[in-house]
């Protein structure tokens, strides 16, 4: 099957959505290990960035919002786990979800937060979709509850106003 050539603005959502997937594994690699983050960032976009989880060749990630992702979701994580722990439901403890959706929700919290370049419905629908890639179970409808509440308090008029009011 061949392809057409992708025009500037869909080769930019790739370079960004590839941007969202690394910036959750650093994320992720930090949290684990508590590396600093300016040597995942570095790590990263010398050896990482521009191959999926198996080293095959991908899309080249935008990599000043990579670096902006990473930096601020950790620069920042306290801020955003305070605000991902106001949004799960009773029944979730932000400390004892699993490491990687953590991670996720983190970098989600703060493209929501600090990133009103992006529509908030881009946010919600690039980590879901990204979720899918990384969980098979009831992870992704947790990621759309919780990225839903977080853009209703963080961006209520921008939600307001795409309906209509």
């Amino acid at each position: 099957m061949t392809r057409r050539k992708a025009s500037g603005g869909s080769q930019a959502r790739r370079q960004r959505s590839a941007a969202r997937m690394h910036a959750v594994q650093a994320t992720y690699q930090l949290d684990l290990n508590e590396d600093d983050a300016a040597t995942v960032i570095a790590e990263f976009q010398a050896h990482r960035l521009g191959h999926d989880l198996d080293g095959e060749p991908l899309v080249s990630a935008d990599r000043d919002f990579f670096q902006d992702l990473v930096a601020g979701s950790h620069d920042r994580r306290l801020e955003l786990d305070r605000m991902i722990e106001g949004a799960l439901s009773l029944d979730y403890d932000l400390d004892r979800l699993e490491t990687l959706l953590r991670a996720l929700l983190r970098v989600a919290g703060y493209e929501l937060l600090a990133r009103i370049d992006v529509p908030a419905r881009v946010v919600i629908d690039e980590y879901v979709d990204l979720s899918h890639a990384f969980f098979s179970g009831a992870e992704p409808s947790l990621v759309n509850a919780v990225l839903d509440r977080l853009a209703r308090r963080i961006r209520r008029d921008e939600l307001a106003a795409g309906r209509g009011g």
